[in-house]
């Protein structure tokens, strides 16, 4: 029987080689001659965790910026932390950063919208985070407080853009705001094609803050980026997306997170395997979770031999070519669970953004059934996104 064995060196899965994007990209935060001398005689926050780089030797922004003169006297952390170290769904602490001994505010802890004290004293912020494309991952809302905050508080937000490594499409049930949640704002589809700066423009063209607000935004564009530019991440968004593989997967894979079914949490390729200890009969590929500090400390099926489905072979590609998230794996496991009432939990209905995916999946609806109940939401979607694009 194969065996995902977690006793195994790390250097087999480690992201590949810091590759860096294609020809002559270069990220917001990389053009410093565009931006530095804006920020000089301010007093700066900062938005940032570990994928805030500068340079070819990804370098923390913080620190190259510190080194430049720049004043910088909050530092805002969101969820994993600002060091980017912590747990998914762990509770981060206030705290000081050992390396610059400025205070690190957590907004993924006591509150997720900076407060007008945390803000006291700042000319200016910067947001400097690397998202995925995708509704759930928690930086977007992160985003939408900051703004919201600022606007508050009459503060400018600088936004250091960069690629969007699922950009190329959309697609996806569009939120339903009944179902609101911080894995789930603000009325996107679950592949969103947007990049941080421009889902910003979305957020304020589109009156989503409280009492339409506006923040005003300072908008440091990539270059030579357009939305159909592979990219591969430098560094690990968060400690559970570690390949550019489970990258390109997340937006399909993440729904199982409101399921009985382990995404294999507690490995070492997370979102890459599906697999459930009840599922021995149906298939013969089988891993084990673990608790992994920094990683997940109590996964799912935890100590448990899960039986599913190895999709670290699947061919990514095919986003790209169908533009469409995959959905049959959902329909697939949930058809051969043999304990199908205990298949969904209460956190399904907030990933999807909607009741109806649950109910769709349970009737046994076809693909293209559920496909059709997305419209006409996600056309009226696609055409409103593009008032806010930066990039071709």
């Amino acid at each position: 029987m194969k065996r995902l064995r977690l006793i195994i060196f790390l250097s087999a899965i480690t992201l590949p080689g810091f590759l860096r994007a294609q020809g002559a990209l270069r990220t917001g935060a990389d053009q410093t001659e565009l931006y530095v001398n804006y920020l000089k005689n301010k007093n700066i926050g900062m938005v940032v965790n570990q994928t805030s780089v500068i340079g070819k030797n990804q370098v923390s922004s913080v620190d190259s910026l510190l080194k430049l003169g720049i004043r910088i006297k909050k530092i805002f952390g969101p969820e994993h932390g600002f060091r980017g170290t912590a747990s998914n769904g762990a509770s981060v602490d206030d705290t000081m950063d050992p390396q610059t001994g400025i205070p690190a505010i957590s907004l993924y802890g006591k509150h997720y919208k900076p407060t007008s004290a945390d803000l006291q004293g700042l000319n200016l912020v910067v947001f400097d985070i690397q998202d995925v494309g995708a509704r759930f991952y928690t930086y977007l809302s992160t985003l939408h407080y900051v703004m919201e905050a600022c606007a508050e508080n009459h503060i400018e937000l600088m936004i250091l853009d960069r690629p969007n490594p699922n950009g190329f499409y959309v697609d996806g049930p569009v939120l339903d705001t009944t179902y609101r949640s911080f894995v789930g704002l603000d009325q996107l589809p679950i592949v969103h094609g947007l990049t941080i700066a421009e889902y910003a423009k979305m957020i304020n063209g589109e009156g989503w803050l409280k009492n339409h607000v506006k923040c005003k935004l300072k908008i440091i564009k990539v270059a030579g980026y357009s939305h159909n530019t592979p990219y591969t991440l430098p560094i690990n968004p968060s400690p559970n997306l570690n390949t550019a593989h489970s990258i390109l997967l997340y937006p399909s894979i993440c729904l199982f997170e409101g399921t009985a079914v382990s995404l294999g949490r507690g490995t070492l390729v997370p979102f890459q395997v599906l697999g459930h200890p009840s599922l021995n009969k149906q298939f013969r590929f089988a891993f084990t979770p673990i608790s992994i500090p920094g990683m997940s400390e109590d996964p799912p099926q935890k100590d448990k031999l899960c039986f599913g489905i190895d999709l670290r072979g699947y061919d990514v590609n095919q986003f790209r070519i169908s533009k469409k998230i995959d959905i049959l794996w959902l329909k697939k496991l949930y058809d051969v669970f043999p304990d199908k009432e205990h298949f969904f939990n209460a956190y399904f209905t907030k990933l999807a953004g909607t009741d109806e995916l649950r109910k769709q999946i349970e009737a046994g609806k076809s693909e293209e059934e559920i496909r059709k109940s997305w419209e006409p939401a996600l056309s009226r979607y696609k055409e409103m996104r593009k008032k806010y694009l930066l990039y071709n």
